[in-house]
């Protein structure tokens, strides 16, 4: 099996991305799955033409996306990406696109293919925090995502994919006003390995309760 695993550049203004860092950690073989890595610009339109061309060079079984999520205190693989962008800041080069499509002739939205409650489990079991997560935002990492199960339902149907947020390291959240959760690199990797354990061993999800109130 083949997983490209993804994650982005520094943007926002912080000079460290924990998603690439971390990204960089994980093994290059986990059990039978062989690890393709990229580094994805922050930028709309430019993150998904990254992948995408990665995806018709590699023909990866599955692909995995991994962006930062400040303020979040767990390792978050996403349900759901929004066909809508509406950029609260600008990109890395400067877009900053508001209620618009990201393709005009895609679904409302696509829900992720990978075993996202089986990845909380395998992530718990390892002693760290997870959760699934039902909003990837308006920002880049939700126009990835979208832009990535897009892809896979027009050329590649037979390819799984989805996106996870992780927090930040705590070098991120000095002077930061309390609370500012963080998770230790080593740590964020480690779980990121243990949820590519569930994508080799579970293609279909487990069912279990992973449902939130708000």
């Amino acid at each position: 099996m083949k997983l490209l695993l993804t994650a982005f550049d520094p943007f926002g203004g912080e000079k460290i991305n924990p998603a690439l860092e971390a990204v960089k950690l994980v093994s290059d073989k986990i059990d039978n799955i062989d690890i393709v890595k990229l580094e994805v610009p922050t930028v709309f339109k430019k993150s998904v033409a990254t992948v995408a061309a990665a995806m018709d060079k590699e023909k990866p079984d599955a692909v995995l996306c991994i962006g930062q999520a400040g303020g979040r205190f767990d390792i978050t693989p996403e349900r759901v990406a929004i066909n809508v962008d509406d950029a609260r800041i600008k990109d890395n080069e400067g877009n900053q696109p508001i209620d618009a499509p990201i393709f005009e002739d895609g679904d409302p939205a696509y829900f992720t293919t990978l075993p996202i409650k089986a990845m909380v489990e395998n992530i718990r079991a390892e002693g760290l925090p997870a959760s699934v997560s039902n909003t990837a935002g308006t920002f880049v990492c939700n126009h990835l995502m979208y832009g990535v199960l897009y892809t896979i339902a027009k050329k590649h149907p037979n390819v799984r994919g989805g996106f996870t947020h992780v927090p930040f390291i705590p070098e991120q959240v000095v002077g930061r006003p309390s609370p500012a959760p963080s998770l230790a690199l080593k740590d964020i990797a480690r779980g990121l390995e243990a949820a590519i354990k569930a994508i080799g061993t579970h293609w279909d999800d487990i069912k279990t309760v992973g449902g939130k109130e708000h």
